[in-house]
């Protein structure tokens, strides 16, 4: 039987990485939205279930709240923060906000631990946690003791050893927490008994079979960009519905140098019915005067579809529309009480109908560390499964404000200069994600001894893991300098360049 973690969904800040610290412990698990009823728990499945944090009150009118049947499941539950105040309060306990005896407690804080309950096992009787609460818990269920406090909290994590119910009240998914990747271990393994099973082998098997089950004798068009999540997504979807599938490429103007005449190059030979829709125009039209970063994703979305749409009528109706949607991009753009950080154009950008019966996404549930094992597990070669990520968008929201074809010209030749640094520094492997952006400011210069006017280019390069999160990366300074020059000296209209040093968050790794 195959094990299974359910994440209730809050609305917390860090709902992802504990899917992906979960998933780092070889258990495959999902996120869903508070309100999923008992009976799709039920039908779920699930070995053991997780809540997550969230900004509210357990106590608040119409706080969020779970399905009182989750109680009576028999399965392990584990609380994180909001979570853990939610078991609390509605197995009997009581929550209330902090007061003058009772501060809040946010940020790095010592914490001292029960090391003979086995949540805790194997870990240093006091390290640091990230907490980032303003209730607590004044009083505990009938059944629970207190496991771990800290100078402001004496319940910073409580047990019901005998259901299995714990509950923590700071967060062990964030790196900021020392052990808090051994202590969800340690749930999982020594209070869920579980083994870590699920292998990206397993999960190739499991997705090409569904696909098989639900596009049945139908045929597939798939939007391919030429990325890594797109690449991936043709290649299982090659392997489940083999020749009903065709690769439509739309090159809507917004590429990198050379960019388009690469994909099609990669794409050559490998039987995947290749089409390569030139759109440069009508993309650059449907942009005409847009400034806002939100507007250009949801009319690029659009125009996608809709190109999608003219192809699937030349090659006489194709049914599924398919998708290299990632986990990331489904969270920014809103899942369950999540906020929208931005509409990507293949989620929140996509328009209310469609010409096709369905989209499949295939990849929608995986983090981008996993679509790159899952395109090894298919075969594919590590240039493509190593590639830079490219936003679907492209270089439309790495020009600040309205787009035209001669910013986009300047950019192009910005970011291939950058590149092509990195790359000869021998930084390209190390650094996540790493381009150019045309800022929408433009500043007085000295160029040839006279006086110029002339844009900025931002440059941005990040490290990463999952692409949830992301520090800024500490380039050389002599990389950064043979880069000016180059940008300042061969690209046409700009004379300063700028290296953008924020970290997500507070930014994202777009800038737009």
């Amino acid at each position: 039987m195959e094990e299974k973690v359910l994440i209730l969904d809050f609305g917390g800040q860090y709902d992802q990485l504990i899917a992906r610290r979960v998933r780092e412990c070889r258990v495959y698990c999902e996120i869903r939205p508070w309100q999923t009823s008992l009976s799709e728990i039920k039908a779920f499945g699930p070995a053991a279930i997780i809540f997550t944090g969230g900004p509210h009150s357990v106590y608040a009118p119409g706080a969020p709240d779970a399905d009182p049947g989750v109680f009576r499941l028999g399965v392990p539950i584990l609380g994180i923060c909001y979570g853990c105040q939610l078991l609390a309060a509605r197995l009997g306990g009581e929550v209330i906000p902090a007061g003058e005896d009772r501060a809040r407690e946010y940020g790095r804080t010592e914490t001292t631990f029960s090391t003979d309950d086995p949540l805790f096992r194997g870990l240093p009787e006091q390290s640091a946690v990230w907490m980032s609460h303003g209730d607590f818990i004044a009083r505990l269920p009938a059944g629970f003791r207190s496991i771990a406090r800290s100078a402001g909290c004496p319940s910073a994590a409580i047990c019901d050893e005998k259901r299995r119910f714990y509950g923590v009240q700071f967060h062990p998914e964030v790196r900021h927490t020392e052990y808090g990747a051994a202590i969800l271990r340690n749930f999982l393994y020594e209070i869920c008994d579980l083994h870590g099973t699920w292998t990206m082998g397993g999960y190739r098997e499991r997705a090409a079979a569904e696909l098989r089950e639900k596009i049945g004798s139908g045929r597939v068009l798939l939007a391919l960009s030429g990325g890594v999540d797109s690449s991936v997504c043709a290649a299982l979807l090659a392997e489940a519905v083999g020749d009903r599938l065709s690769c439509v490429f739309v090159d809507h103007g917004f590429l990198r140098k050379n960019e388009g005449d690469e994909v099609e190059a990669a794409f050559a030979g490998r039987g995947a019915n290749f089409i390569r829709v030139n759109a440069e125009e009508r993309f650059l039209r449907k942009l005409m005067r847009v400034q806002q970063p939100e507007a250009k994703r949801k009319r690029i979305g659009e125009e996608f579809i809709r190109v999608f749409e003219e192809e699937s009528r030349k090659l006489g109706r194709m049914d599924f529309l398919a998708q290299g949607t990632i986990y990331p991009d489904v969270i920014e753009s809103g899942l369950g009480s999540a906020a929208v950080i931005k509409s990507h154009h293949n989620v929140g950008g996509l328009p209310d109908a469609v010409d096709f019966r369905e989209i499949v996404e295939p990849l929608r549930l995986l983090f981008k560390d996993e679509v790159r094992a899952l395109g090894r597990e298919l075969g594919l070669p590590e240039s493509l499964v190593s590639r830079q990520p490219f936003p679907g968008p492209g270089l439309a929201i790495r020009v600040i404000g309205p787009v035209t074809k001669e910013k986009l010209d300047t950019l192009r030749e910005a970011d291939a200069i950058f590149r092509e640094e990195l790359e000869k520094a021998g930084l390209g492997a190390s650094t996540a994600q790493y381009f150019a952006v045309l800022t929408n400011l433009r500043s007085v210069g000295v160029m040839g001894d006279g006086r110029s006017y002339d844009r900025a280019i931002a440059l941005r390069a990040v490290e990463t893991e999952d692409f949830m999160t992301a520090d800024w990366a500490r380039l050389p300074f002599d990389v950064l300098d043979r880069v000016s020059g180059r940008i300042v000296n061969e690209v046409k209209g700009v004379n300063r360049v700028l290296y953008d040093i924020t970290s997500k968050p507070p930014a994202t790794v777009e800038f737009e």
